[in-house]
């Protein structure tokens, strides 16, 4: 069964977190133009990843004050003893994504700079930070996607197994990619294998 807890994050269809959603594949989510070319840098854990998103996470409530519905960190860097790329990513919970007026430019004021929408996809919003590198999420509530975050998150802090494995896919990964979603897409299957398994441990079905 889902726990008390999870229970909490969820506020929505218990199912509808173990479906991944693909999106419409013909909207064109990129701003201002496909990602360019870079170099993956996967590197050791940083203890100084979590000092800094406490930092961030100050600003962001200072900047958006009660438009916050809640700020998490997410991905790698907020999970100890895993390697990362330098990125703190963060999911911004806010009433309406659609919204942009509610929240863009307080982030923009700030160096943000909105590169990603994707409306077919969990009304999703995307802004980049350049000093720190931040990848800030924009969902809105009750948003499967945001929980799986938080789920993964919490999941790989508590098994060591699952990761290393996800440590090596990582390493696996990065060799001869030269954009994010290249990088992302190589991982893909062990992390939704590892979902899998969270999944289950969570009463959790993607059968409708």
């Amino acid at each position: 069964m889902v726990n008390s807890r999870t229970q909490q994050l969820m506020g929505v269809d218990a199912h509808l977190i173990a479906v991944f959603e693909e999106g419409n594949p013909q909207e064109n989510p990129w701003v201002a133009g496909a990602p360019a070319v870079e170099h993956i840098e996967v590197q050791a854990h940083d203890p100084a990843w979590a000092v800094q998103f406490l930092a961030l996470k100050q600003g962001l409530q200072a900047a958006l004050a009660d438009k916050a519905l809640a700020i998490e960190h997410v991905g790698s860097t907020a999970v100890p003893d895993l390697p990362a790329k330098p990125v703190i990513d963060i999911d911004l919970i806010v009433a309406d994504p659609e919204d942009e007026d509610a929240y863009v430019p307080a982030l923009a004021s700030m160096g943000y700079r909105l590169t990603v929408r994707e409306r077919s996809w969990y009304q999703h919003r995307m802004l980049r930070l350049d000093a720190p590198r931040v990848n800030l999420h924009v969902f809105g509530p009750a948003c499967p996607e945001h929980v799986r975050h938080l789920l993964f998150r919490d999941w790989l802090r508590a098994h060591p197994q699952d990761r290393l494995r996800y440590a090596d896919a990582k390493a696996q990964a990065k060799t001869g990619a030269d954009t994010a979603p290249t990088y992302n897409q190589r991982k893909q299957a062990v992390v939704r294998a590892i979902c899998d398994k969270l999944f289950a441990s969570h009463g959790l079905s993607g059968a409708a």
